[in-house]
C-alpha cells in the first residue's frame, strides 16, 4: 500500500491502483511500438504491482509498522515470493511481457544483491532469462531498455502523484528519462492548478488522470484483520490531477 498522512488520518492507495494509473499515463503516450508489443508492455505496466503475499481471507495482509499504524510499501522486507510471483505470471502472457517484467524485477532490487544467497540465484536468474528472451524475440538490449523505460517513467510519475510528491512553491521534479532519453521534469506553479510536465510526451494537449484512494480516520489497529476490515468499509476519494504541457 501507499499510505499518506492526512489531518484526521491516513489515506491509502493500494500497489495496484498506483499501477493502474501508470498505465493511464503510458497509454496517453504515443505508441511507440507495433501493436502487439504496445498492448504487452501496457499489460506488464497495469500488472507489475500484482502477487501481493496472500490475504487473509478476503480481508488482505497489508500490513501493520511496529506502533500498529498502516505500513507503507517502503516500510516492507523486500518479499521473494511476490516477486517470483508477478514474473510467474507475467509468463502465461507471452515473453515479451515476461522481459519487461523481469526488467522492471533487476531494476527494483538488484542493489539487494549480496545480503542473501538466495536473492542473488534469484537476481542470476532473471538476467540469464532475459538474455534467453531477447535472442528469442531478436530484440536487442537497447530495445529492450527503451521499452521498459516507458514503464520505468509511468511507474515513477504515479508514484510521485499518489505519494504527493509533487514540490511546493512551483519548483520543479524530474520524473525520468523517458524512452527516447529525454528528461521530464514536473512543477505545479499554483496549488490544486495543473501540473505541467516538460518536455511534453503525451499525445493530447492536457488531459487528466486518476486514482482511487481510501480514508481512515483511525489512527492504530491492534492486527491486519482490524486494518482490513476498516479498509473494506473506507470511504473512498477520487484524487485527480490536471497534466500540461510545461
Amino acid at each position: 500500500m501507499i499510505v499518506n498522512s492526512t489531518p484526521v488520518g491516513w489515506q491509502i492507495v493500494y500497489q495496484q491502483a498506483h499501477a493502474l494509473l501508470a498505465a493511464q499515463l503510458a497509454y496517453a503516450w504515443p505508441p511507440t511500438l507495433p501493436p502487439a508489443r504496445w498492448v504487452g508492455l501496457l499489460a506488464a505496466i497495469v500488472q507489475h504491482d500484482d502477487e501481493q503475499a496472500a490475504w487473509l481471507g478476503h480481508g488482505g495482509h497489508h500490513g501493520l509498522t511496529p506502533a500498529g499504524a498502516p505500513a507503507n510499501f517502503t516500510q516492507k522486507e523486500f518479499s521473494m515470493e511476490q516477486a517470483a510471483g508477478v514474473l510467474a505470471a507475467a509468463r502465461f502472457q507471452g515473453r515479451w511481457r515476461s522481459l519487461l517484467t523481469s526488467l522492471h524485477l533487476s531494476c527494483l532490487y538488484e542493489n539487494l544483491r549480496g545480503q542473501k544467497k538466495a536473492i542473488d540465484a534469484f537476481l542470476d536468474e532473471l538476467k540469464t532469462s532475459q538474455q534467453q528472451w531477447r535472442r528469442q524475440l531478436e530484440i536487442s538490449k537497447k530495445e529492450a531498455d527503451q521499452a521498459y523505460a516507458l514503464l520505468h517513467w509511468c511507474d515513477r510519475l504515479s508514484l510521485i502523484l499518489c505519494r504527493h510528491e509533487i514540490p511546493e512553491m512551483g519548483r520543479a521534479v524530474e520524473i525520468h528519462r523517458g524512452p527516447d532519453g529525454t528528461v521530464h521534469t514536473l512543477a505545479q506553479p499554483v496549488a490544486g492548478g495543473p501540473v505541467l510536465v516538460k518536455s511534453w510526451p503525451f499525445q493530447a494537449a492536457e488531459m487528466e488522470v486518476s486514482v482511487e484512494a481510501s480514508v481512515l480516520t483511525q489512527l492504530q489497529y491492534k492486527d491486519d484483520a482490524e486494518l482490513a476490515a476498516a479498509l473494506r468499509a473506507a470511504p473512498i476519494d477520487i484524487l485527480r490531477w490536471t497534466l500540461a504541457a510545461g
